[in-house]
């Protein structure tokens, strides 16, 4: 079967080629500093009282599920998200694959500004540049997703300095054991760990059950799709994961609100 990811990310740099320009830390530290500040995304996922985070994600489409919500209004569903007690959001702006665009993050932080409170907002997307980062930061996102396995090291080490310069958190994603070395020499502080086999599609959550023992202690740590149920929950929450990022069975639930309070029940 070809390398889904790949593709994806192939056709990424070819969409940015023609727009990305260079783009300096301090750049990134004045733009940051002009605009309002975000809330902390890093913060959002170990919740005060011990719970577990919830990162709710808006996606209209993806290539393992086909369309889940076409023609979905992003900050109608921010809104759902935001009354059901979700910790955080993940806001899917890539168009090709997922159906999303930066208009979807930007209409969402807006929302936020003029109906609070806010929730730290993830930039879902296939980063490769520090430009990307701008972008996220101007449209109000609080984090940035740092995919290790599909970036050089000099790659990741420009975008973590990007959005560290930029004020955002960033989320490195990994599924293996040599990516979690790659993240912990990068100094990542919140990780997670995809069970979803971005190559073929596959999920299998004891993935989370290796892999989040081996994570350093001071990391957050995530456990990332193949989630539906109280019971998944659980299971990732008992290999160490402090929150969770849920797609598909967020964007399918009836009832969010009763959804996170089966992933928090103890």
């Amino acid at each position: 079967m070809p390398d889904k990811l790949d593709e994806i990310m192939a056709w990424k740099r070819r969409e940015i080629a023609p727009v990305i320009r260079p783009v300096t830390e301090a750049e990134l530290a004045r733009v940051h500093a002009a605009l309002p500040p975000v809330p902390s995304f890093a913060s959002a996922l170990r919740p005060a009282d011990g719970q577990l985070g919830v990162i709710a994600e808006i996606k209209r489409r993806s290539p393992s599920a086909g369309d889940i919500a076409a023609g979905l209004a992003a900050p109608d569903q921010a809104r759902r998200y935001r009354a059901a007690a979700a910790s955080a959001l993940s806001v899917l702006t890539d168009e090709k694959f997922f159906d999303g665009t930066l208009d979807d993050l930007r209409g969402v932080t807006a929302l936020f500004r003029t109906e609070p409170p806010a929730l730290p907002c993830l930039r879902k997307d296939f980063m490769v540049h520090p430009f990307q980062v701008l972008q996220a930061r101007e449209a109000g996102a609080s984090a940035i997703l740092i995919i290790v396995r599909v970036l050089n090291d000099s790659e990741i080490a420009a975008l973590y300095s990007a959005a560290q310069a930029a004020g955002l958190d960033a989320l490195f994603e990994i599924h293996t054991e040599p990516e979690l070395a790659r993240a912990v020499q990068h100094r990542a502080r919140i990780i997670g760990v995809n069970n979803r086999d971005l190559a073929v599609f596959r999920t299998d959550l004891s993935l989370s059950e290796r892999l989040i023992p081996l994570f350093p202690r001071d990391v957050i740590a995530v456990s990332e799709s193949g989630i539906h149920t109280g019971a998944d929950a659980r299971r990732v929450r008992q290999a160490g994961a402090h929150a969770v990022l849920v797609g598909e069975a967020m964007m399918k639930a009836a009832d969010p609100a009763a959804l996170i309070a089966e992933f928090r029940r103890p």
